[in-house]
């Protein structure tokens, strides 16, 4: 097999492994397998550099068992919600607060819908009874306590959208808040996930509240299950609406506008970058999702119980000025997510560590450009490994690779720190492997065997690195006898016999292995091969059986050279 061929086989070696991770790249040939890797890289990133710390100007008000036996059984009360409230921004001083929860249903628990059952039919007549009625119907009217405490304050209810897929896409319950972006201010052409449904708030509540947030996400639910996405924007019958934990941030900063940034201030389909409120950037996904910037596992943000708020018992810090969110770690109430951080994590704190994320400018962005760096990195890597399986000895080629491999993780790790970007990792570390894998699986059974082959019939007289210039091209090299002109020196010792006679064997022995071993590496340097040793006499050629233009020349070097080291 001549060497143009080896070269070309090499060639296609990298080309067809190359194919299938451009096409998964360009998302024509979906490789299960590496998305799950680069799912599992992206975990392990996150989870050995996020910080680990406790973010205090996140606050959750938790309804835990505490709550529960304190309180009584979930729900509670519409007016003992109405308390809360009145705590946390009068006594507490909070700067908003955010609910992990909805209000769909009329609060019936007052006893007032049986008085006014009675007030209409049997005591319609008892005057007594309807003044009475009168007087506490106000007391009983919990909704209306309610939407009284969340009027002109920073509070923000929590609804869900539903999608064409879910059950229930065509029911709709409750009242939306004013859409973030109306349809006719909306001049994207962004691929929004799209909502058919909703169940939200009472229209009483979400009226005098003024803000909500969705903070459902299970549409960028990935295919192993865990959370890494969350949506900040859902269109509904044109108009959008925000998650949440985007609305949450934005009450929290005075409502500001929402800008959307593209890559060339382009307004279309692609391009976008990020959002940005305020002067703080949320960047995001062509869905206008979000990477969740988890700081840590479950407890990375201060949980103050819902009964010392609601008794005045829990300390102001670190609730003055904080953000809270309301939620429930109850067993049988919590919202439990599987995240890369892990399995049974509280939905609150999902959206705990995007308010904390944004606050904190350290979310991960994966725009779409880095599909051509992607592509630029597997192009490279096919050059430079295929450039040292080539040409590199096995270990020179594994020590490269190794090498290779390192420096790909270290560059990603710094990209990932310094410019919060996730590059790919797993597919360039994959093709990083493969190639080695399959060029040392060529080399070892169609190469290897050929320069073995070659070391059979020559190596005892070729010296090595011949033999290797001859695995260039061994289908040249055989046994059969040839004519050519080549060059032959014959050398050995002068009065050797009289040398001999007068030492012990030993003695001899020794001699001849410090006079022959210089003699055979003089004339391997200068490209002879060594034929045959008769005693003290050193028999070797030049020219065969690798082509010598040069070796008569390099003969008589050798022999000059000889009689140097002679002394």
């Amino acid at each position: 097999m001549g060497l143009n061929v080896r070269l070309l086989i090499r060639v296609l070696i990298t080309l067809t492994l190359f194919i299938p991770f451009l096409l998964h790249n360009r998302a024509d040939l979906r490789l299960g397998w590496i998305s799950r890797l680069e799912n599992m890289a992206y975990d392990l990133r996150l989870v050995v550099t996020m910080p680990r710390t406790v973010d205090d100007r996140v606050v959750i008000v938790d309804v835990d068992e505490k709550s529960l036996v304190a309180e009584g059984q979930w729900p509670w009360r519409r007016d003992k919600m109405a308390r809360l409230v009145d705590q946390l921004f009068d006594k507490y001083r909070v700067k908003a607060a955010g609910f992990d929860m909805v209000f769909a249903e009329a609060d019936d628990r007052s006893g007032l819908t049986v008085l006014n059952g009675l007030a209409q039919h049997e005591l319609r007549d008892n005057f007594e009874f309807q003044e009475s009625l009168l007087k506490l119907r106000p007391q009983l009217e919990t909704d209306r306590i309610f939407a009284d405490s969340l009027r002109n304050r920073n509070a923000v209810l929590g609804y869900i959208f539903r999608h064409a897929d879910d059950i229930g896409a065509d029911i709709v319950t409750g009242s939306l808040p004013e859409p973030a972006i109306s349809e006719k201010n909306n001049n994207t052409n962004l691929p929004f996930i799209d909502a058919v449904a909703y169940s939200a708030n009472l229209e009483q509540l979400q009226s005098a509240s003024g803000y909500g947030g969705f903070f459902e996400s299970s549409t960028t639910l990935d295919a192993d299950g865990v959370y890494r996405r969350v949506p900040m924007i859902k269109r509904y019958k044109g108009d959008l609406y925000e998650s949440l934990a985007f609305a949450l941030i934005r009450v929290a900063l005075e409502n500001p506008s929402i800008a959307f940034v593209f890559a060339d201030d382009a307004r279309g389909d692609i391009g976008l970058e990020w959002l940005e409120i305020s002067g703080y950037k949320v960047p995001v996904d062509p869905e206008v999702s979000v990477l969740v910037p988890y700081r840590g596992p479950v407890g990375s943000f201060p949980y103050v119980s819902a009964t010392d708020v609601l008794n005045g018992t829990a300390a102001e810090y670190p609730l003055r000025n904080a953000i809270v969110l309301i939620g429930t770690s109850a067993p049988g109430l919590r919202d439990l997510r599987n995240t890369p951080v892990g399995e049974k994590f509280t939905g609150v704190e999902v959206h705990a560590n995007i308010v904390s994320g944004i606050l904190d400018q350290r979310i991960k962005h994966h725009p779409r450009y880095v599909q051509g760096v992607e592509i630029f990195m597997l192009v490279v890597i096919a050059v430079l490994m295929t450039t040292v399986m080539i040409l590199a000895p096995v270990v020179t080629a594994g020590l490269f690779t190794t090498l290779l491999m390192m420096v790909i993780t270290t560059v990603n790790l710094y990209v990932w720190n310094q410019a919060n970007l996730v590059i790919p990792l797993a597919s360039p570390l994959v093709y990083v492997f493969l190639l080695y894998l399959f060029h040392m699986i060529y080399g070892f059974f169609v190469e290897t065997r050929g320069r073995r082959d070659l070391s059979e019939l020559f190596g005892q007289y070729v010296p090595p690195e011949l033999v290797r210039e001859m695995g260039l091209n061994p289908k040249k090299f055989t046994m059969d006898t040839q004519s050519r002109d080549i060059t032959v020196m014959f050398a050995d010792i002068r009065n050797f016999t009289g040398i001999a006679e007068g030492l012990d064997p030993p003695e001899l022995s020794r001699l001849m292995n410090e006079y022959l071993t210089p003699m055979t590496r003089v004339i391997q340097r200068h490209r002879g091969t060594i034929d045959k040793y008769m005693g003290d006499a050193i028999m070797a050629f030049w020219g065969a059986p690798l082509d010598d233009l040069d070796h008569a020349r390099n003969a008589l070097l050798a022999a000059i050279e000889m009689q140097g080291a002679l002394r």
